[in-house]
């Protein structure tokens, strides 16, 4: 009686690698476009707030309404609301709310921000300008101009090319140099409240500088009048120290209120004539560069300049900033045989079902006999998803004569051996039960642990060709 078969340690070959073909699927969290977003600007609240970089005079901005506003409610609506009237305090605040309101309306928002070209519409574009100007024909090359005109009401206007953004800039847009984009109606970039001032948030500016001027004056106004009236029971000197605070706003007020009023009446005026700070600076529209010079904007009428600029509808924004990317990279794919592919992009589709790999072509492995541990090579090639990319056709020729070169001495030096069906193959060890068929069968064959190395070996090197097919 033949000694029992002793139980033999195999050595799975599993389909998973670390390798990028073969990785398993991992969802990955699309990243948003404002984390991407190439001007230089700062994003909140997942892209819901859009300010400039440099926003360490928009906090002092803040601190100084807040600061003010908090001391004349604390030391002086109190004492005004008892000598005066209470409607004071609530004047106060509704101008407060307001002027907070307006601030961070212009500060988290879109001033209206251009979107800049991709690449294959700055290639168009670039071709398109080498054609109108007749680039390339002729002598040398000449760059070509970067303007086009354009006639508004009469009046030509210069678009400019913008080399950043690579795109004709809109009639009144600009570009600017500390938030690094191109800005639709660009008035002027103010660091007082941490972003650009353009079409979408020029008419929450203009309502920020002027309720700033009313509450401005008006804490000013009845800080004087509580210290008056304070003085007159107490004396000056009495009323000063029994209200320091009262003195701390006056100061703060009184070196605040020029500038605030003056910035109030230049845009006041701006507004009436349907300007832009960028375009009075630069002297656009004087009388002075041309006689037939005017602004082309204007309607000719002060009431009607004020309502489109301040009653019109507020256009919506031009960049998407909170949408996801749509990534072209490719995706790992699950079958559904349970073995893990790679995936491609829709060109790469295309190309795979035009020609696909080994799908209608037979392999020579399938002549062999199934062995038991030994993966079968051509399974992956018939399982091979159409999203797959496809190497030439002389590669995966070359690729098949070497696996089968590889797999003919194997097949030679399994002749002559018993191969185990798969109901007689032994379990992996721990499996086998006592007095189980398997463990008694006296017709059994074992390969010696040379042949499993080698057949092992000439697995490992079939499935690595075919991966790197």
């Amino acid at each position: 009686m033949p000694p029992p078969m002793k139980q033999c340690e195999y050595s799975q070959i599993t389909t998973q690698s670390s390798s990028p073909m073969e990785s398993p699927k991992k969802k990955k969290i699309p990243r948003k476009k404002w984390e991407v977003f190439p001007g230089r600007n700062k994003f909140h609240c997942d892209g819901r707030i859009m300010m400039a970089r440099q926003t360490g005079v928009f906090y002092l901005t803040l601190v100084l309404i807040v600061v003010t506003s908090g001391l004349f409610f604390v030391f002086d609506c109190p004492f005004l609301a008892v000598t005066i009237t209470p409607v004071i305090p609530a004047i106060a605040g509704v101008l407060f709310f307001f002027v907070m309101g307006t601030l961070l309306r212009t500060s988290f928002s879109d001033p209206g921000v251009l979107p800049r070209a991709t690449q294959d519409e700055a290639a168009d574009l670039e071709r398109q300008i080498d054609i109108a100007n007749g680039s390339g024909s002729g002598g040398g090359y000449r760059p070509p101009p970067r303007t086009k005109e354009v006639i508004i009401n009469g009046q030509t206007v210069k678009l400019k090319y913008c080399f950043t953004c690579k795109i004709f800039r809109p009639p009144r847009a600009s570009h600017c140099s500390l938030c690094d984009n191109c800005v639709e109606r660009f008035d002027h970039h103010c660091p007082w409240v941490g972003n650009c001032v353009g079409k979408r948030n020029y008419r929450f500016f203009y309502m920020f500088i002027l309720s700033l001027s009313f509450l401005t004056v008006f804490i000013f106004a009845f800080v004087i009048t509580h210290v008056i009236l304070r003085s007159q029971k107490t004396g000056f000197l009495n009323a000063l120290k029994d209200s320091p605070a009262s003195v701390l706003e006056a100061v703060v007020c009184f070196f605040s209120v020029w500038s605030i009023l003056g910035l109030s009446g230049f845009h006041t005026y701006l507004i009436s004539s349907n300007q832009t700070t960028n375009e009075d600076i630069k002297g656009s529209w004087s009388n002075k560069r041309s006689k037939d010079n005017y602004n082309p904007y204007s309607y000719g009428n002060i009431f009607t300049n004020c309502c489109a600029a301040l009653c019109g509808p507020l256009p919506p924004s031009l960049i998407d900033r909170r949408g996801a990317i749509q990534s072209d990279t490719p995706q790992s794919v699950a079958p559904p045989n349970g073995i893990t592919t790679y995936g491609a992009t829709q060109s790469q589709s295309n190309m795979a079902a035009a020609t696909p790999l080994l799908q209608s072509e037979s392999s020579p492995m399938n002549e062999e006999l199934p062995v038991p541990g030994k993966m079968t090579i051509s399974s992956p090639c018939a399982t091979l998803t159409l999203g797959q990319p496809t190497p030439p056709p002389s590669t995966s020729s070359l690729a098949t004569e070497t696996i089968l070169a590889d797999t003919l001495p194997l097949k030679e030096a399994c002749e002559g051996h018993h191969f185990l069906t798969p109901e007689e193959a032994p379990s992996p060890p721990g499996m086998l039960t006592p007095g189980s068929p398997l463990t008694q069968s006296h017709t059994m064959h074992v390969l010696n642990a040379v042949t499993q190395d080698s057949m092992h070996e000439d697995s490992v090197r079939g499935l690595v060709k075919l991966s790197s097919v």
